[in-house]
């Protein structure tokens, strides 16, 4: 039963997107979406432990619900659930509302299947169906913005999976057997694989071009502003969770990788702080919480390199906990946005609620980000990698107080209007989850409660956001201009240089051709020959004294 309960939690999303087929089910679909989770919701509950197995060998497809993947799974459902809810609301006069239930039907089944499959081509497939089904809630609108999200989105999703498929080719190789092995067994082999640093490699291109670990992270700037406020609830709180659950399954922890560790930590701490500089320069609240998930991301797969290199077979379940964290914050904060710029002005109860969440982020205490914050916290020892985590609560605070202006000066056409209950109602129940899920899955870690809120862990958690704030009133106070830095900030960089580099390598090949013109080689030959000359002579005639 249990089993059936797990195959339900992506099976039911397929089969409401293949009820678009028949004509009288188009205009009900985006009613049905806030249903479409259901049964996962149910699975994370009732089925931890659940295991199936659909097809025989050699192809077969086999599910399993560990904790990481029930911690996931459930919070992914609750997060499906409210956005689902608000889309109904948000979209129900648009036009392109039965397209966008599909895409979002299809990019829901592929996410969730992520938290369950146990198997290499079980995984890729739901990869695949996630990544690509996304793409339809990145374009949706169909604007010139979103049209070039999209594209960027595509091509970076077609690169990753290209990454991944050439990842667990090399993997199944070396797994005796053949045919379609577990994930257990193809990680089992990474660490004595001598193909192994490749592997690496790849599967951090892979899973960190999904996470959106600099320089792979240029889509989520992009993508995020465009889409309709519930998908970008998604795109950032789930989506991206796909790189995640990659980096779960398949490091395998426990074994001896060398300098991979810190390389992990290195690229997670310079995401991390990344994300939070480039994010201060942007105006738009969308695009200030879209590169502060680059940041968060940053910090899980340095959580992820920690737990390599302390060889804790605790971290998947620490990251997990630190991701479903950041999914139903994030997640809430996105339909927030909606919210607070829906009616009334900004300074409403919608409005604190935000503020609490935006700064839940940052490790505030008694939140879902000083549990996850504590719980990862030992991974990290008492080092500079310690240090640099504790200092991104700091730049944390400092990005999401710069966010709170921002969207402290949007209001709505008209002052007296109010949010739509079916707007309000989903984000004040995701800003609840967050609270609540995290609060109750905490033992889940091995994280005691009293240790959580013992007076020097909310001292721990608190003085980072103190300095952050001071750092923000100092920033405001002076005459600092922080620089204009476009959304994407890399690949618009590159954009803005591909003339000039057309240029200089337009000149190389002149200039190549010019050399290559008999008179002027003959001419540039001639007087290398006279200086060759002149030089012999000089050295001739120069006699040194002594000898």
């Amino acid at each position: 039963m249990t089993g059936l309960l797990v195959a339900a939690s992506f099976a039911l999303p397929l089969v409401l997107a293949a009820a678009a087929l028949w004509p009288t089910m188009r205009d009900r679909l985006l009613g049905l979406l806030p249903l479409a989770p259901l049964a996962a919701l149910a699975a994370a509950i009732f089925a931890p432990g659940g295991s199936l197995v659909l097809t025989p060998d050699p192809l077969r497809l086999t599910l399993a619900l560990d904790t990481p993947g029930a911690m996931l799974l459930g919070s992914s459902a609750l997060l499906w659930c409210a956005a689902g809810s608000y889309a109904a609301n948000y979209l129900a006069v648009s036009s392109r509302r039965t397209a966008f239930a599909v895409w979002w039907l299809l990019t829901m089944a592929g996410s969730l299947g992520l938290c369950l499959v146990a198997d290499m081509t079980s995984f890729y497939l739901f990869f695949t169906v996630a990544s690509l089904a996304a793409y339809g809630l990145v374009a949706h609108e169909a604007t010139p913005a979103a049209q070039r999200a999209g594209l960027v989105y595509m091509a970076l999703a077609l690169l990753g999976e290209a990454f991944l498929l050439l990842a667990f080719v090399v993997m199944a190789i070396g797994v005796p057997g053949g045919g379609n092995p577990s994930i257990a067994q193809a990680v089992a082999g990474i660490a004595t694989s001598p193909l192994r640093d490749a592997i690496l490699v790849l599967l951090v291109l892979g899973f960190g071009l999904k996470m959106g670990l600099v320089p792979l992270h240029v889509w989520m700037p992009l993508a995020h502003p465009v889409a309709p406020m519930p998908a970008s609830a998604v795109l950032s709180g789930i989506v991206v969770k796909a790189g995640v659950v990659g980096l779960i399954r398949f490091l395998p922890f426990g074994a001896p990788l060398g300098g991979w560790c810190e390389a992990l930590i290195v690229l997670g701490l310079f995401t991390a702080f990344y994300g939070l500089a480039i994010g201060l320069a942007q105006p738009r609240p969308k695009v200030v919480l879209a590169y502060s998930t680059v940041s968060q991301m940053g910090v899980v797969a340095a959580i992820a390199g920690a737990g390599l290199a302390s060889g804790s077979e605790a971290t998947p379940v620490l990251a997990a906990f630190y991701a479903l964290h950041h999914m139903l914050v994030k997640g809430a904060l996105f339909l927030g946005v909606g919210v607070t710029t829906a009616g009334g002005p900004p300074a409403r109860p919608a409005f604190a609620v935000m503020a609490v969440l935006a700064l839940a982020l940052a490790g505030l205490p008694f939140t879902s980000g000083a549990l996850a914050k504590y719980a990862v916290k030992d991974l990290f020892g008492e080092g500079i990698a310690a240090l640099a985590v504790t200092l991104s609560a700091t730049g944390s605070t400092l990005l999401m107080l710069h966010f709170l202006r921002r969207l402290s000066r949007l209001s709505a056409p008209d002052a007296r209007t109010r949010p739509p209950p079916g707007l309000l109602l989903p984000f004040l129940a995701t800003a609840a989850a967050s609270f609540l899920v995290a609060g109750l899955l905490l033992p889940s870690t091995g994280t005691a409660y009293a240790a959580v809120f013992a007076p020097e862990a909310l001292w721990t958690a608190s003085w980072p956001m103190l300095l952050g704030a001071a750092l923000a009133f100092a920033l405001r106070r002076s005459a600092l201009r922080i620089p204009d830095i476009p959304e994407g900030d890399l690949i618009v960089l590159a954009a803005r240089l591909m003339p000039a580099v057309r240029r200089l390598v337009d000149a190389v090949e002149h200039t190549d051709e010019t050399l290559r013109r008999w008179p002027v080689a003959g001419t540039l030959l001639l007087l290398l020959l006279l200086g060759l000359g002149a030089a012999m002579q000089l050295s001739a005639g120069f006699h040194p004294s002594g000898g």
